[in-house]
C-alpha cells in the first residue's frame, strides 16, 4: 500500500530477492507492475501530507536533513495492554526507492519506536550508513521489558508469566 502511494498508483507484488545468480528476477509476479485504480492526481495530496508528517509533524523527530521522507505515524488501541507503534514510510519523496511499513507491539504511539526505525532503515538502505549512533543505539538497545512487567502485574496481580531469558 505504501509502495502504491509513493509510486502513484502502481506498486510490484512484495518479494524477498531481486536477482538469483546475478539475473534478476524475471517472474511476472513480481517483475511486472501492478496498477491502482486509483488516478494519479489523487496521489499528490497524499503525498504532500506524508511529507509533511516528517517536515513539522509527528515524525519530525525522526527527520533527516538529506533525505527527503514521506510517513504516517499510528497508533494501534491495544485492549490486552500498551497500544501497538506503528508507522509507513517512503523514500526519496520524488524517486521512491524504498517503501516500509513497522509495527511494535506495546510500542505505544507511532512516532516512539516505529517512525525511527524507519527512518534508520531508510538512511541505510539509501546511503549504506547511519549519521545517528545515539537514535540507532536507542532503537537496538532499547526494550520494553520494564513495561510489560508492569502490565503482567496490573492485569495478573504478578510478572511471573513473563520470561525474558527465553
Amino acid at each position: 500500500m505504501t509502495a502504491a502511494i509513493a509510486n502513484k498508483g502502481y506498486f510490484y507484488t512484495p518479494h524477498i530477492i531481486k536477482e538469483v545468480n546475478y539475473k534478476p528476477i524475471e517472474d511476472e509476479r513480481f517483475a511486472e507492475p501492478k496498477k491502482t485504480t486509483i488516478d494519479e492526481e489523487h496521489f499528490i495530496p497524499v503525498i504532500e501530507g506524508m511529507y509533511d508528517v516528517f517536515e513539522d509533524g509527528t515524525a519530525r523527530g525522526s527527520r533527516l536533513e538529506s533525505i527527503p521522507m514521506c510517513g504516517k505515524t499510528g497508533t494501534a488501541e491495544n485492549p490486552h495492554g500498551q497500544d501497538h507503534s506503528i508507522f509507513i514510510a517512503f523514500a526519496p519523496k520524488d524517486d521512491p526507492k524504498i517503501a516500509l511499513a513497522i509495527i511494535v507491539e506495546n510500542g505505544y504511539w507511532g512516532s516512539r519506536w516505529a517512525a525511527p526505525m524507519a527512518s534508520l532503515m531508510i538512511e541505510a538502505y539509501l546511503h549504506d550508513s547511519i549519521s545517528r549512533p545515539k537514535v540507532y543505539t536507542r532503537m537496538v538497545e532499547g526494550n520494553l521489558h520494564e513495561d510489560y512487567r508492569e502490565q503482567a502485574i496490573a492485569k495478573y496481580g504478578t510478572d511471573s508469566i513473563l520470561n525474558f531469558d527465553n
